[in-house]
């Protein structure tokens, strides 16, 4: 599903660009929240499955994430666009660990392009500052 990971990479590069244009990310929150929202999509999909097992396995690995960016914002941003890498990592393999009757076909290209430009976009703001 070529289309979908396009539209993923380039939300994630014209959301990053507009986050920063209007100085949104100037607040050290804005990318810990992020990969906070992404990290509880998949919690969303399970809701929407009406799977109870889905949404505690996703919510299992939705702390992991919230952990990780949370850290991030206290101690280094590196951990956060860590985080958005690692949910990237996550979607090309979560079909193979959990069965979430709620996520739309489409949404792990898209998602996993979307983590890894936003990590990517992240990393290179954190550089580009030092």
């Amino acid at each position: 599903m070529i289309f979908p990971a396009l539209v993923g990479a380039g939300l994630a590069l014209a959301i990053g660009i507009f986050a920063t244009v209007v100085r949104l990310d100037r607040d050290r929150a804005f990318y810990p929240t992020v990969a906070i929202v992404i990290a509880l999509l998949y919690c969303l999909f399970a809701a929407i499955g009406g799977s109870a097992r889905a949404l505690v396995l996703e919510a299992v690995v939705g702390v992991g994430f919230i952990t990780l960016a949370v850290i991030g914002f206290r101690k280094s941003l590196w951990l956060v666009a860590a985080a958005l890498a690692l949910h990237g990592v996550f979607d090309s393999v979560h079909g193979s660990f959990i069965a979430n009757p709620g996520v739309p076909s489409w949404w792990p290209p898209f998602c996993l392009t979307y983590d890894v430009v936003a990590a990517g976009y992240l990393a290179w703001l954190i550089a580009r500052r030092r």
